[in-house]
C-alpha cells in the first residue's frame, strides 16, 4: 500500500510561480513511477506530468510544457515528488493530484493510469 499527501497549496498572480510536493510512502514507492494530475472546477481530471522510478525520462501535458518540472527524490520507503510550477497562469487553477505505480505498460501516454492516487492540493491563479 502507498500513502501520498501533497502539500503546497497556495493563491498565485498569474506569471508567479509555485511549487507542490508529494510525500509518498509505501514499502515499494521508489520502485514506482509517479505523475501529477489537476483537475479544475466542473472539468476532468487531466494529466499533468510523470516521471518515471529513476527521476528520467519525464513528460508532460502540452498546455504545461516549457512552464512546469516535475522531479523527485529520496528511497526505499519515502519519496518526495515535486511539481515546478512557473509562468502559471488562470487557466492553471484547480486541485493537483499525485499518483504513484504506473498501470501502463507503455511511457509518453496522454493520459497515463496510475493505481495510487493523493487526496489533492488547491492552486488558484488569480488574472
Amino acid at each position: 500500500q502507498v500513502q501520498l499527501v501533497e502539500s503546497g497549496r497556495g493563491l498565485v498572480q498569474a506569471g508567479g510561480s509555485l511549487r507542490l510536493s508529494c510525500v509518498a510512502s509505501g514499502r515499494t514507492v521508489s520502485m514506482y513511477a509517479m505523475g501529477w494530475f489537476r483537475q479544475a472546477p466542473g472539468k476532468e481530471r487531466e494529466f499533468v506530468a510523470a516521471i518515471t522510478s529513476s527521476g528520467g525520462r519525464p513528460y508532460y501535458a502540452d498546455s504545461v510544457k516549457d512552464r512546469f518540472t516535475i522531479s523527485r527524490d529520496g528511497a526505499r520507503n519515502t519519496v518526495t515528488l515535486y511539481l515546478q510550477m512557473n509562468s502559471l497562469k488562470p487557466e492553471d487553477t484547480g486541485i493537483y493530484i499525485c499518483a504513484a505505480e504506473s498501470l501502463d505498460k507503455t511511457w509518453f501516454l496522454p493520459n497515463p493510469h496510475f493505481r495510487y492516487w493523493g487526496q489533492g492540493t488547491q492552486v488558484t491563479v488569480s488574472s
